[in-house]
């Protein structure tokens, strides 16, 4: 995963597909429909190059019209973007049919990158509907007859269709990516996790780095606002050795400085906000480098901290 640098644009990260992928994308999750166009058009004009979306945000018709008037107006050449969405836990024994309906409702030819959400298949309840099935006990109605195996081997076939160009994981652990690289004909050329200052997984970044995949991180900034609402978290960018004492040292936001840790691990950022002026303050953290020093103080406020918890949500703690 060698970096790569243009004159004046975002760093990028080449994936063991041949592909690039910029190192800092928008994430569209709980973006509000009415709002989507403004802010897609504004992070375009802005710089921003990768979108990062999925069936389960209920938002892929509005990204892709949103897109399309950008392409049809000049804003932005498909082939100078990088899209990203995800195959629900419900769809994994409709892979082909759940990629059509992502593409279709992005209003795109191809997707750049497809990622299977959740390692975990579940009750399929139509293509393309994303709520969780829940069992009459109240738990995620889990189907144990399809195998991650089997889910993976149909995202290959993705690619040989030319449906999409990089495929890969997104919540596994080092057990799971272990053994997706073991059946796997085509390597998972991402893992998309959750990782920040509080919950920095080093030794799953690390693997993954070692065996040549990207790690993109969901959840960069801690989940802020976003899982304080949701999930009653407590952020990282409140914590002082970021707000008061780095973030003040370097001129920077305690959100800049958090994005520019997450790109010094050579991890892909992609913060999510609702928020224009926010567009810019996470795009500009190319202007300053953390120092070895400081990257290890940042290092010690690790509390292995889950911030992104669907167990609310499905009666069952999967990373139990």
């Amino acid at each position: 995963m060698a970096a790569a640098q243009g004159s004046g644009a975002p760093a990028a990260l080449a994936l063991s597909s041949g592909h690039t992928m910029p190192t800092v994308g928008l994430g569209v999750w709980r973006m509000e429909s009415s709002a989507i166009r403004a802010l897609i058009h504004s992070a375009l004009r802005i710089g921003y190059r990768h979108f990062d979306c999925a069936a389960d945000y209920q938002n892929e018709a509005e990204v892709g019209d949103a897109l399309a008037e950008a392409f049809q107006t000049g804003l932005v050449k498909r082939e100078d973007l990088f899209i990203t969405t995800k195959l629900w836990n419900s769809d994994h024994g409709h892979v082909v049919e759940a990629c059509k309906d992502s593409l279709k409702k992005l209003r795109l030819d191809y997707l750049d990158l497809y990622l299977i959400h959740f390692p975990v298949a579940t009750r399929h309840t139509g293509v393309g509907t994303t709520a969780s099935a829940l069992g009459d006990d109240g738990v995620l109605d889990i189907d144990t007859t399809i195998s991650l195996e089997t889910t993976w081997h149909a995202m290959e076939d993705l690619v040989s269709m030319g449906l999409v160009r990089s495929i890969g994981i997104s919540n596994y652990d080092i057990f799971l990516t272990r053994d997706c690289l073991a059946y796997a004909k085509i390597k998972p050329a991402v893992n998309q996790i959750e990782t920040h200052p509080y919950f920095q997984r080093d030794c799953l970044v690390k693997f993954c780095q070692k065996h040549g995949i990207c790690v993109t991180a969901h959840t960069p900034l801690g989940g802020s606002t976003a899982n304080t609402e949701w999930f009653g978290s407590v952020s990282c960018l409140d914590d002082p050795v970021i707000k008061v004492s780095l973030a003040e040292k370097y001129g920077k936001t305690p959100a800049q400085l958090v994005l520019r840790w997450g790109l010094q691990r050579n991890t892909v950022v992609i913060p999510k906000t609702s928020k224009e002026e926010r567009l810019q303050e996470n795009f500009a953290v190319f202007d300053f480098a953390i120092s070895d020093e400081d990257m290890e103080k940042m290092k010690s406020i690790d509390r292995k901290y889950r911030t992104n918890q669907p167990a609310k949500f499905w009666g069952i703690d999967l990373f139990a």
